[in-house]
């Protein structure tokens, strides 16, 4: 309902895909889906804490039974961080970061297996990170689960390839959504990562979901 997975969303509606969506709160999703639905977008929508365990299968299950038991494309867009000194982090947030960002991609693409591979023609997109590549400042866990990620995606390309499953990344820069302006001294970082950056700025959510 925010940012780049909005976005997504939004994207993929407008190409005449039936979407189904999550958000952790659920007047985000309300708000959004009187939005979705007076533009004609055919969106759907559950509320879901993607580092619940119990929900992401509860989620996954209504999946199914919404697209009877198959699925085109899964986009693993959900991600949180925390920015501070490694020697600061403690295990809570850790273990937050870790299971938000890393183990349910890996949980929800387990659970939708079977659902792509009953398509014939499967697709997942992680949504990854540059700080899955780069060094980035204050953003050593988060880095860390992007890191993985991006592995990830090379391993299960190869070993769900005889399923018609296709397996993407992308690691997006520095883009303006409400996660990266409620980092601290969010202008202070942003005018080092334009520094770094060939086109001296960050990305709007529109230019991923493209």
């Amino acid at each position: 309902t925010r940012g780049i997975g909005r976005a997504i969303v939004e994207e993929l509606a407008q190409l005449g895909a039936t979407v189904h969506t999550f958000s952790r709160k659920e007047a985000d999703l309300n708000e959004c889906s009187q939005e979705w639905s007076s533009k004609g977008f055919k969106v759907t929508g559950s509320v879901c804490d993607a580092s619940s365990r119990e929900q992401r299968t509860q989620l996954i299950e209504k999946v199914s039974s919404i697209f009877n038991g198959k699925l085109n494309i899964l986009v693993n867009n959900v991600g949180t961080t925390k920015m501070k000194p490694a020697e600061e982090f403690t295990l809570e947030e850790y273990d937050m970061i870790m299971s938000t960002n890393l183990e349910s991609s890996f949980h929800f693409s387990q659970l939708a297996y079977p659902l792509l591979k009953a398509t014939g023609i499967g697709n997942i997109v992680f949504i990854s990170s540059i700080a899955g590549l780069v060094s980035v400042e204050g953003a050593s866990v988060y880095a860390a689960t992007k890191g993985a990620m991006n592995q990830l995606t090379r391993n299960l390309a190869c070993e769900w390839a005889k399923d018609n499953i296709r397996v993407n990344c992308l690691a997006p820069g520095a883009i303006k959504t409400p996660l990266t302006e409620s980092v601290q001294d969010y202008d202070e970082k942003l005018k080092k990562l334009d520094a770094r950056t060939p086109m001296n700025r960050a990305g709007e959510p529109e230019e991923v979901s493209s």
